[in-house]
């Protein structure tokens, strides 16, 4: 089975975030998380610091989800079948115009510094 990250970049439309982040967090994700394939999700707020020299994000938010399936292809088709019906409702909160969708698959596994740090120490 494969695995993925669904990287979701959003805004709320201006002046209108807590009520776009209320939204996201008590029913969207909720209703993302019914999608078969979809295991788990968090969002986050772009930190105030960024990298010195990066370029401005257009984007405010970040939802990361969690995919399992054998057919990614199948997965976001149903996911986008249910985007505005009562399955899965929208926000006119949410600034659909800027947001961003991409999906990715691990290249290879995941390293921690501890890890790092121990192969250094012993290498």
């Amino acid at each position: 089975m494969g695995t993925y990250k669904l990287l979701v970049l959003t805004n709320a439309v201006k002046g209108r975030d807590d009520e776009f982040n209320k939204w996201y967090d008590n029913q969207h994700i909720p209703d993302a998380l019914t999608v078969p394939g979809y295991m788990a999700a968090q969002r986050f707020a772009l930190a105030d610091v960024q990298m010195p020299g990066a370029p401005v994000s257009p984007w405010r938010y970040l939802a990361i989800y969690e995919i399992e399936t054998n057919d990614l292809k199948a997965t976001m088709t149903e996911s986008m079948s249910r985007a505005g019906t009562e399955r899965m409702p929208q926000s006119d909160a949410a600034d659909h115009t800027s947001s961003a969708v991409f999906a990715f698959t691990p290249m290879g596994p995941r390293i921690t510094a501890e890890e790092v740090q121990s192969r250094r120490r012993t290498g």
